[in-house]
C-alpha cells in the first residue's frame, strides 16, 4: 500500500452547507476526494457505499448526532479503523472527553484552522495507511498458521480448538470480551513458531534427543518473534511465549513458576494439553476424554494450575452433562 497516496478519500458530514464547502474546498486543493453528507443518517449509508480513508463529523446535528454516529462506526469491525474527527462549536472539556469515550480519534473546534485542518488529516490518514498494512500482514500470518496445520495431518485443525477452547474457558471464567477475543488469537498462533522444525522431529514415533528437544523447546520463542512486529499482537505476545511453563516452574522457556505465569498462558497451557492429549500422535494413540481428564487431574500443581484445572474438569462435565441430557 502507498503511504504516500495523495487521493485519499474523505467524507465530510455536517447538517451547515457553507461549512461542508468550505471543507470540501480546503480538503480538494490539498489532492484530497471528497464526498459530503447533510446529516447523521445520510453519513452512515454513504459509509455502507464508499470506501473511505477519513470522516470529518459534526457533532451537532438533528436525529442523529455526530456522537451516535461515531459510536456505531466505532463499534463495527468493517469501519472502525476509519479515522474519525470530530467538529463542533463546543469547546467544553466535557465534549472533548465525550468524543475520545465514542472512539473519536480527533477533535476540532469551529471555526477550522485550514492548516491545522489539513495537519490533523494528513497525519490520520497516514496512520489509517500503517494500521491496513499492519491488518494485511497480520491476515498473512493466521493465514500461514493455518495452511500449516492443514498439511499435517497430526495436527490438523489443532490450534483452531485450542484458540475455540481458550476463549469458551476464559468466558466461563467471567473473564472480559477482550481477554477472550486475545486467547482465541494466542490459540491460533501459539505454536507458529513450529514452522521451523523438520516433521522428521515432529513426527518422531519414539523419544527425541536432547538436541532435538531443544528445538521442540524454542518454538514459543519463535512464535513471539513471529508476531512482535504487529502492534496489534503485542498483548498476545507473552501467552504465546510462555504457553509451555509449568506450574512447578521447571517449564520453559523462562521457567515461571506458580501464578508468575500469565492467566493467559495457564488457560492455553490447559487447553493445549487437552487437545493433544484427546489426539492422534506418532508416539501414542488419542486418549479418550476421559483419560485426558485423568492426566490432567494428576498434573494439577506441578504442570497446570490446580484452581484452574478444577474449574477446566468442572466445565467439560457439564458440557458432558448437556449432551447427555438432550
Amino acid at each position: 500500500m502507498d503511504l504516500k497516496r495523495a487521493t485519499a478519500k474523505i467524507l465530510v458530514v455536517d447538517d451547515n452547507e457553507p461549512t461542508r464547502e468550505l471543507l470540501r474546498d480546503s480538503l480538494r486543493s490539498a489532492g484530497y476526494e471528497v464526498i459530503s453528507a447533510k446529516n447523521g443518517k445520510e453519513a452512515l449509508q454513504k459509509v455502507k457505499e464508499e470506501t473511505l480513508d477519513l470522516i470529518l463529523l459534526d457533532v451537532m446535528m438533528p436525529e442523529v448526532d455526530g456522537y451516535e454516529v461515531c459510536a456505531k462506526l466505532k463499534g463495527d469491525e468493517e469501519t472502525r479503523l476509519i479515522p474519525i474527527v470530530m467538529l463542533s462549536v463546543l469547546s467544553d472539556l466535557s465534549d472533548k472527553m465525550r468524543a475520545i469515550e465514542v472512539g473519536a480519534d480527533d477533535f476540532l473546534n469551529k471555526p477550522v484552522s485550514r492548516i491545522e485542518l489539513l495537519t490533523r488529516v494528513r497525519s490520520l490518514v497516514r496512520v489509517k495507511y500503517l494500521n491496513e498494512a499492519l491488518e494485511n500482514v497480520k491476515n498473512v500470518i493466521f493465514s500461514l498458521s493455518a495452511a500449516i496445520e492443514a498439511n499435517d495431518p497430526y495436527v490438523r485443525g489443532h490450534s483452531e480448538r485450542v484458540s475455540q477452547r481458550s476463549a469458551y474457558f476464559a468466558k466461563q471464567l467471567g473473564l472480559s470480551d477482550k481477554v477472550q477475543d486475545i486467547l482465541m488469537n494466542a490459540g491460533m498462533l501459539h505454536d507458529l513458531g513450529k514452522i521451523g522444525i523438520s516433521r522428521d522431529i515432529l513426527h518422531k514415533p519414539g523419544p527425541l534427543t536432547e538436541s532435538e528437544f531443544a528445538q521442540i523447546k524454542a518454538h514459543p520463542l519463535h512464535s513471539e518473534k513471529i508476531c512482535q512486529p504487529l502492534r496489534s499482537t503485542s498483548l498476545l505476545l507473552p501467552i504465546i511465549r510462555h504457553h509451555q511453563e509449568r506450574y512447578d516452574g521447571k517449564g520453559y522457556p523462562d521457567r515461571l513458576e506458580g501464578k508468575n505465569i500469565p492467566l493467559g498462558a495457564r488457560i492455553l497451557a490447559i487447553t493445549d494439553a487437552y487437545d493433544a492429549l484427546t489426539s492422534e500422535r506418532p508416539y501414542r494413540s488419542a486418549l479418550s476424554k476421559e483419560e485426558a481428564l485423568k492426566v490432567l487431574k494428576e498434573g494439577a500443581g506441578t504442570q497446570w494450575d490446580p484452581e484452574l484445572i478444577k474449574k477446566f474438569i468442572s466445565m467439560l462435565t457439564r458440557e458432558k452433562e448437556k449432551v447427555e441430557a438432550k
